[in-house]
């Protein structure tokens, strides 16, 4: 028994089984069958419902969330390889497939990262890796259907395993803490997931008090897996599984992060970056008092690290900082806090514009 349903407009509700194959015309009308299946007909389906054992379902939203500069953008890349490569991921099974990964935050840093694990990893491997870079920043609510369909232009019968969206906060139009702009989202990444049957990684970054995923809960509500990703006392990155519909929660991976000299800019400046190396033994359990940040630094940070790569002026940082309740009584405040940042190299000034430090690897 089938039905035929029209879904006008945009396609942000679009529902697509991976095997349809849909026209995309903008602003028209798809046509999606609706399939009704008979109980007698529903069987088990043995086919492993993993694409990383333990840490990522084979179908289904994960968010991977994080304070800035813990790893978490490495640790992604480096997990899209394995899938990729279809090796074992820390003597976890892996089901290898093509991945698609979305550089929103840096693409021109990523070049440096791809790089590093190419030397370091990739010396005698010599066939095609079937890993796609997405190397600009997307409104995925606005792009996702062209998304969908470049997809399928670049890979063509080939269905990606794993879509990987780094950052969320670099790919949304509106707000993460607005119940519509994370609706829309979830909805976009949910799109993307049915058009191909596939896993969809969310990297995101963390709330001011650094104890759950930044914006609204809905997100954490519509994952199938949530991973926090942190750095313990020694500097590892620590991933633990918060949750996993249909698996264990608790579970731990512990890396660190090892710098490699990938070669040199045309000033003869190293470029640099890191690859993502497996620990033996469990996390410290917390990180040193000396490298927090008060919830005032934290909030400055968020602010610059938000405006991305380019930062703000003194002037419109100080602004949003005042607007976020910092400093309206006492300017001293702005200073102090700016000091600190400064001090433990997580902001820098340039061309009179604050910026602040992010997850990549070139350094001159």
């Amino acid at each position: 028994m089938t039905n035929t349903r029209e879904y006008p407009g945009t396609f942000d509700e679009i529902r697509d089984e991976p095997e349809a194959n849909i026209p995309f015309n903008g602003g028209g009308k798809v046509k999606r069958q609706i399939r009704l299946v008979a109980f007698d007909d529903i069987q088990l389906t043995t086919r492993p419902q993993y694409l990383v054992k333990g840490l990522v379902p084979r179908v289904g939203l994960t968010v991977a969330w994080g304070p800035p500069k813990c790893g978490k953008s490495f640790w992604a890349f480096d997990l899209g390889m394995h899938v990729a490569l279809g090796w074992k991921y820390r003597d976890r099974r892996v089901q290898q497939g093509a991945v698609v990964y979305g550089a929103f935050e840096s693409p021109e840093g990523f070049k440096a990262r791809a790089e590093a694990f190419r030397q370091c990893r990739l010396a005698a491997h010599h066939k095609p890796v079937p890993f796609y870079l997405v190397p600009m920043t997307l409104d995925l609510v606005g792009d996702h259907i062209e998304l969908i369909s470049a997809v399928r232009r670049a890979l063509d019968e080939v269905r990606p395993a794993l879509l990987v969206l780094d950052t969320l906060n670099r790919s949304i139009r509106g707000s993460e803490s607005d119940d519509k702009d994370m609706t829309a989202y979830i909805r976009a990444a949910d799109a993307i997931r049915e058009a191909f049957g596939c896993a969809v990684l969310i990297v995101h970054h963390c709330g001011i008090d650094e104890r759950r995923p930044r914006g609204h809960t809905s997100l954490a509500g519509a994952a199938d897996a949530q991973l926090s990703v942190k750095r313990d006392a020694v500097d590892n990155v620590v991933v633990a599984v918060e949750h996993m519909k249909d698996g264990c929660e608790g579970d731990t991976v512990v890396s660190k992060l090892e710098p490699v000299k990938v070669g040199t800019d045309d000033d003869g400046d190293i470029i640099s970056s890191c690859v993502v190396v497996p620990v033996k033994g469990e996390a410290m359990q917390t990180k040193s008092n000396d490298g927090a940040l008060t919830k005032n630094q934290r909030t400055m940070f968020s602010i610059l690290h938000d405006a991305g790569p380019h930062g703000l002026t003194l002037a419109k940082w100080n602004k949003a900082t005042r607007e976020a309740g910092i400093g309206t009584k006492r300017k001293a405040d702005l200073h102090d806090c700016r000091s600190a940042l400064k001090a433990k190299k997580l902001v820098y000034e340039s061309n009179e514009h604050w910026i602040a430090k992010r997850e990549e690897g070139k350094s001159t």
